[in-house]
Formats: C-alpha cells, structure tokens, sequence
C-alpha cells in the first residue's frame, strides 16, 4: 500500500516542485515504485520529469473531473524512473468545474485508490495556492511536507497553511500529519 504525501505551501517559488521531482527521483533511483502527481496548472513537475505537457494525451485534469481513469492517464517518465501523472493549463479550469461537483475535495483520493498498491510512494506537488486542488492533495495525503524559504515573512504565510492542514486534519483526513518543514533557500549573510 502506497505511503501518500504532498508538498504543499500557499507561497509561490519557495521550492515545491524542485523538491517533489527530486524526491521522486531519489525514491525511484533506489527501487521504489514511485507516482508523481502534478496539481499545479503550471505543469513544471511534468516538464521537469522530462514530459511534454503540450503532448499529453490525458492529465489529472481529466482523472478529477473522471473522463479518464488514473492507469489511463498515467505517463512513464523514463528519465527519472517513475510514473507521472501530467498537468497543464486545463487544470486551471478544473477549480470552477469542481465547485459544483460531489466530492469535490475528494476526487483525487478516490482516483488514486485502484491503484494504491502499484506505488510504494505517490507524491503529490500542489499549486501555489490554498485552493481546491491543494485540498484534493490534502484529503488524499498520509503527510505534508512544507518547502519554507529562510525568512520572516515565510513564517506569516505559514500560520494560514497550518490552521488548512488543521481543518483538513479534523474534518476531512484524520491521517493527515506534517511531516515536516523544509526550509530552503538558506542565505547565511
């Protein structure tokens, strides 16, 4: 069964999907059987996995809105050595066209359960953003790891993402737990 996590932080640029395909690929480099899911519409942990956004035939956009199953709309990122599920700009819809929707914030979760026991790892790089998408990674993570820059108005941001991972904590995923800060970007001047 697949230990889920997510790399989450409202705060743009402070390392997320830097650290999700790293992490991927160290995991994968050493046998693990590793998914890398990309909710952020910007789709950089799809290029950085050495795939194409613009060529996928599928993305998470179609497994949350469940016109495509995730065995369909998986990629093989060859490069790195493990499986990616791809994003691009037709996520950013995603958000409106969930809104209405049943389960809403649990649409990821349910995608990912036929599959929970092909990974050892799924990780899930979320948008910059405390949005419906970062809930979906919420609901369906076992832990957060938050990329934190090395600053005071880090911590400010910070606070807001603890008090979500709280609420999400109480009233949508009793397992979810932080795993722990990372802080990044350390300037020692």
């Amino acid at each position: 069964m697949a230990k889920i996590f997510c790399v989450a932080n409202q705060k743009g640029g402070v390392g997320k999907t830097t650290t999700t395909v790293n992490l991927a690929a160290g995991l994968a480099k050493v046998g693990q059987r590793v998914l890398l899911v990309d909710l952020d519409p910007q789709g950089n942990a799809t290029m950085g996995s050495g795939v194409d956004k613009r060529q996928l035939e599928y993305t998470i956009y179609d497994v949350l809105l469940e016109s495509a199953s995730v065995a369909e709309a998986r990629v093989r990122a060859d490069k790195c050595g493990y499986d990616l599920l791809g994003a691009n700009r037709e996520l950013a819809g995603a958000e409106v066209e969930l809104v209405g929707l049943e389960r809403r914030e649990k649409r990821l979760k349910q995608a990912l359960a036929p599959v929970l026991a092909d990974y050892d790892f799924i990780l899930v790089d979320c948008p910059p953003s405390l949005s419906l998408l970062t809930l979906n990674g919420l609901c369906t993570a076992h832990g957060v790891v938050v990329p934190m820059q090395c600053e005071y108005f880090a911590l400010e941001g910070l606070s807001d993402l603890v008090n979500t991972i709280k609420q999400v904590h109480a009233n949508l995923n009793p397992q979810l737990q932080i795993i722990g800060l990372l802080r990044v970007m350390f300037d020692a001047r």
